[in-house]
């Protein structure tokens, strides 16, 4: 990426995360801590960026690889589409959409994977529209939050192995017993 072309990336980009609520000093430590030029100087990461008569005004942030670790089927991750505010309903996604699939042409990828924040009523519509369809619901947690959980599930799983067990017994029993016995319990129930 040329020098020009990160200045318009970074400058998108700051006001992106400005957009999702992120304060000036976190955007800026961000920055600072090269994570956004270390993503871009990777080999499987690509960055477009749109223009409107030179003012840079949308960007979108793919990577290529695999669908899965266990599929080798190619595909291209779009992991960011922004357009800056007054610029959207103007065409400016669709055509970096277009950069996208002529990027997944060129390498053969057999899928555009679209990253869309599930709580995002408006891009998930847009996607949809374009045929994005859905494929799995990605679900997220902190390591320390899983561990807490398993840890808090390992004793309703024993309760619920002890209450199936119980109910077992209690049928066996059931079916060891008179059935006209049985038969006048279930009738005193009803």
């Amino acid at each position: 990426m040329t020098s020009g072309n990160e200045e318009e990336l970074v400058s998108l980009w700051r006001q992106a995360k400005r957009a999702e609520g992120h304060g000036d000093d976190q955007v800026e430590r961000s920055l600072r801590d090269g994570r956004l030029t270390r993503a871009c100087a990777r080999s499987d990461v690509r960055v477009f960026v749109a223009s409107i008569e030179d003012e840079p005004v949308g960007f979108c942030v793919v990577m290529s690889g695999p669908m899965s670790a266990l599929q080798e089927t190619l595909a291209v991750w779009l992991d960011v589409l922004w357009v800056k505010p007054g610029r959207r309903q103007r065409g400016v996604a669709g055509a970096l959409l277009e950069v996208v699939a002529s990027y997944a042409e060129h390498l053969g990828a057999a899928e555009i994977v679209s990253c869309v924040p599930s709580n995002s009523r408006d891009a998930n519509r847009f996607f949809a529209r374009l045929g994005f369809a859905a494929v799995v619901t990605e679900r997220s947690t902190a390591p320390a939050a899983l561990r807490r959980r398993l840890a808090g599930h390992g004793a309703s799983i024993v309760s619920d192995a002890v209450r199936r067990r119980r109910s077992l017994r209690a049928r066996a029993r059931a079916r060891d017993c008179d059935p006209v016995l049985v038969q006048a319990h279930s009738t005193l129930i009803d």
